[in-house]
């Protein structure tokens, strides 16, 4: 019997019915797994040694008490095998000591998915920009100047900050805007932060695709978020609608040159953002939408993902003190 670690937010905090890593968790206990529920502050170093006061976590497929957990023990991270890290973001500096100490527990053998050091080196917003020729314009600057050149150019553009999520924080903006001052120097922090500027796409209006990449593979389906009437943010969130289509010959595109650099960097699974024919995002912190997917496409996107955990689990050869 496989022994899974999750690190997640408090299971208090979880949307039953939508939430991605519970949709995971439910076919590994189908799968016969025992599962060991962390949350980031159960880390423990002791002389160079990783633990965690872990939690078993027992599942139940009814909406009003869904959970049960033991007692927490103290337990290696070698000892399990396998561990996935699915805390949400922000990636804030309690989200770094974390990676930092999964990372040494992967020295001692346990086996961490998504890799530690890429979730710490790899930011969503400017990891697309590893592919240029898939994105649309884009300027990375905390410079309010550059932003506004940048802006008369495009005439039309999105803002938005490098760690925001869930369309938290995204501004479109034209050549009229009154208050792009102070949008400025609000998501800049008065020029003292970096922020994303890219060219406004009206195919939003047909939504935002997301596209769920397992090791390195796209999933055959989609889901388009549409926004609401008034919005430009398709993040369901933000009140988007999700509907599944198939890929398309551009997204299949852009999946095939991300996908090998993905594999590369030990990210096993990912969320791609693509609007129209360009890729804005890559999501690889805790990347959602498995549970309107499995809904509505006869694809079984956490048994696949399972599948590649136990391929990737049998190529290691593990350390346990």
């Amino acid at each position: 019997m496989i022994k899974l670690g999750v690190i997640m937010d408090p299971l208090e905090t979880i949307h039953f019915s939508k939430d991605s890593t519970l949709a995971i968790l439910f076919a590994a206990i189908h799968r016969g797994w025992s599962i060991y529920y962390m949350q980031q502050t159960d880390l423990i170093l002791r002389d160079g040694q990783v633990y965690a006061n872990a939690q078993q976590l027992t599942l139940f497929e009814h909406e009003v008490s869904w959970f049960e957990l033991e007692k927490k023990t103290e337990i290696a991270l070698n000892s399990l095998d396998v561990i996935l890290m699915r805390k949400d973001p922000p990636v804030d500096m309690a989200y770094i000591y974390t990676t930092q100490l999964l990372e040494i527990a992967e020295q001692q053998g346990a086996i961490i998915f998504n890799k530690p050091a890429s979730l710490r080196d790899v930011n969503e917003k400017i990891f697309a920009n590893w592919f240029p020729h898939c994105c649309p314009p884009t300027l990375i600057s905390a410079d309010s100047l550059l932003i506004k050149a940048f802006l008369t150019e495009q005439q039309e553009i999105v803002l938005k900050p490098l760690n925001g999520m869930g369309g938290q924080g995204i501004f479109r903006v034209t050549q009229k805007e009154l208050n792009l001052n102070v949008i400025l120097e609000t998501l800049t922090n008065n020029g003292q932060r970096p922020i994303v500027a890219q060219r406004y796409l009206p195919e939003i209006t047909a939504g935002d695709k997301r596209v769920l990449m397992i090791d390195g593979e796209p999933i055959d389906y989609a889901l388009a978020r549409i926004p609401i009437k008034g919005e430009t943010r398709g993040n369901l969130a933000a009140g988007g609608k999700g509907i599944p289509i198939p890929l398309g010959k551009k997204e299949r595109s852009i999946c095939e040159q991300v996908g090998p650099v993905l594999k590369e960097k030990g990210l096993l699974f990912v969320g791609l953002d693509i609007i129209g024919d360009y890729l804005t995002e890559i999501n690889v912190t805790s990347p959602t939408c498995i549970r309107e997917l499995e809904r509505e496409t006869p694809i079984k996107i956490s048994q696949k993902l399972l599948d590649a955990i136990e391929k990737n689990i049998g190529s290691y050869v593990k350390i346990v003190h």
